[in-house]
């Protein structure tokens, strides 16, 4: 699948369940890596608009490039009376912005989808001399406690491409070669949602390699969901616990 259009028919869940990010990471953007109110931000690959937001509560300026309409559109409906919001039709290989004419790129949960030597060429070119490119991602845990780990059985062993598609296939060498100076700065942080079932079961079908109703996998994934929740679940919730990676600096070309 066209991994611009991997997401169409699963906003609503997107939008729900998906995490957003912990306001100590977006402090330290601002306290360290130097975001300022009047910064001029392009959120690459910015989907349903949550890390957008994040950065337009704080006043700057974001321009959000994102090629999936259906996901375009929720962030839109969102964000779109926001002064300091404003959506653009493009991807990170072709953003349709001006040269030379924002000051930060992030790219949350978003940067293992794209080409990454199209997506370096043009983030060059849009930025100002000196600007920086960051990259973050909320990790969920698959060890540590029964849970995260039967969880992540289950999607070894229902997912359609997750051995293929998740962002941890992305390597060290591949990250660190896209920052100038021997790789970018790092940092993380913790992150947690807390589900009822039918939180969880949301969250799960929030994931493009998911299998959706009608796949033959959909039944039994989902009598293994309920099960793995009966078996974790504390006062009729289990935890979802992630770590979120922030990734940092000025880019090579």
């Amino acid at each position: 699948m066209n991994s611009k259009e991997r997401f169409s028919d699963r906003v609503d869940k997107y939008v729900k369940y998906r995490p957003s990010y912990p306001q100590d990471a977006i402090a330290y953007l601002y306290n360290i890596v130097g975001f300022r109110p009047d910064s001029e931000i392009a959120d690459i690959g910015a989907g349903t608009g949550i890390f957008s937001k994040l950065l337009v509560e704080r006043g700057s300026h974001v321009i959000a490039v994102e090629p999936n309409l259906a996901m375009r559109e929720a962030a839109e409906k969102e964000l779109g009376r926001e002064p300091n919001y404003h959506s653009v039709s493009g991807s990170a290989e072709a953003t349709g912005l001006p040269d030379g004419t924002v000051d930060f790129i992030v790219c949350a949960q978003a940067f293992h989808w794209f080409d990454r030597s199209a997506a370096q060429y043009e983030f060059h070119r849009i930025l100002k001399p000196g600007g920086k490119v960051v990259l973050i991602w909320n990790s969920r845990l698959t060890q540590g406690t029964p849970f995260l780990e039967e969880y992540e059985q289950l999607l070894q062993k229902f997912g359609t491409d997750y051995g293929k598609v998740k962002h941890t296939n992305l390597s060290k060498e591949s990250l660190f070669s896209f920052f100038k100076d021997g790789g970018p700065q790092e940092v993380r942080f913790t992150n947690g949602q807390s589900f009822d079932f039918e939180q969880l079961r949301g969250r799960l079908l929030s994931s493009s390699y998911s299998p959706l109703q009608g796949h033959p996998n959909y039944k039994p994934m989902m009598a293994d969901l309920r099960n793995l929740f009966d078996r974790n679940n504390r006062e009729g919730k289990v935890l979802f616990e992630y770590e979120t990676q922030v990734f940092w600096g000025e880019i090579v070309i």
